[in-house]
């Protein structure tokens, strides 16, 4: 598997660089998802209620609104 740096400003307003392993390069919102399963796991597992299946990147809208986190970008190792 490929190993991929997910760099975002988390809650405080400080860069993260974050490594996690897929097989393709993660878009914006299978990114979110990554870091909500590692960072919030209990928030992972909730549904999105209205967000999903109704707006675009619901996971990366999500976790900017409801947690201060912006994925800032992905690059590959």
């Amino acid at each position: 598997m490929q190993k991929w740096k997910i760099t975002f400003l988390d809650d405080h307003g400080e860069t993260v660089n974050e490594i996690f392993e897929c097989d393709e390069c993660p878009d914006h919102e299978h990114a979110a998802k990554l870091i909500k399963a590692r960072f919030l796991p209990v928030a992972a597992e909730l549904d999105l209620n209205d967000l999903e299946g109704r707006t675009d990147d619901a996971s990366v809208k999500d976790l900017k609104t409801q947690y201060s986190i912006q994925i800032l970008g992905i690059t590959p190792i």
